[in-house]
């Protein structure tokens, strides 16, 4: 298997934190946790399905998924090869008019954002480039081609640094006070950027940083603790959301 990571050019740097180049010989199934951005997918060979309740559902060989509050199934044929593109949390805005939070627990084709024509040059130019530079070359370019002239809302920059600085156990009374701004407009801005509410993404941030620590030395009831879930029993509920499984059962196969 192949996961190699590459840094976006500087003029996409703002907006877009790596690309992954994936390669798997091998039909797979596997789970894909929530992340804090939005990912756009190509497949340059293979096919990508999602796995909801047993019922497999082909996706797009060039799609994108929103920002997701629970874990997601993939299942890939053999012989697939994948580029993807991670977001940052306020990069997506920056590339197309739709809110961010439209794609909110979604998986969608690419062409139902951007003109099919784009997207299928985009893919012809993928099935003939030989290799992982020339293919990231041809997104990068693809991207750029679609950045548009838009001003960054530095209030919900600010915001989602707040919530990372705290591991996301900030409150949002506390949030807006900090900003200046009540909750409802900052709401509707934070869900249009970022892609869902200021609440979902700081739980969002808190499963990630109780993953972080799962690698640690450390007991569940100090990773509990230190990540301010009022008891265990919130901790074990909030975990199996994100996961599908308990923290314990989740900790053995580190």
């Amino acid at each position: 298997m192949k996961f190699d990571k590459y840094r976006p050019t500087e003029r996409l740097q703002p907006y877009i934190k790596y690309f992954i180049v994936a390669e798997q010989e091998s039909e797979n199934q596997y789970k894909v946790f929530p992340s804090s951005g939005l990912v756009i997918g190509f497949q340059y060979q293979g096919q990508l399905l999602t796995v909801t309740n047993h019922t497999e559902s082909k996706l797009s060989s060039a799609g994108i998924t929103g920002v997701t509050d629970t874990y997601k199934i993939f299942k890939n044929s053999a012989n697939i090869g994948t580029i993807l593109v991670y977001f940052t949390e306020i990069g997506f805005t920056h590339f197309a008019s739709h809110p961010a939070n439209e794609f909110f627990n979604l998986s969608l084709s690419l062409d139902e954002i951007f003109y099919k024509a784009h997207i299928a040059e985009v893919e012809e130019q993928l099935a003939l480039a030989t290799s992982d530079k020339n293919r990231i070359k041809v997104v990068e370019q693809f991207l750029l081609s679609q950045l548009k002239n838009t001003e960054t809302d530095k209030l919900i920059v600010e915001a989602v640094k707040l919530i990372y600085q705290s591991n996301g156990t900030i409150r949002i009374n506390e949030l807006n006070k900090k900003l200046l701004i009540s909750q409802s407009p900052f709401e509707k801005r934070f869900r249009k950027v970022v892609g869902t509410s200021a609440k979902k993404f700081a739980s969002i941030v808190r499963f990630n940083a109780v993953l972080d620590h799962l690698n640690q030395a450390k007991t569940l009831t100090e990773i509990c603790y230190e990540n301010n879930f009022f008891d265990q029993a919130h901790f074990i509920k909030n975990f199996k959301q994100f996961t599908g499984d308990t923290p314990e059962n989740f900790k053995q196969f580190l």
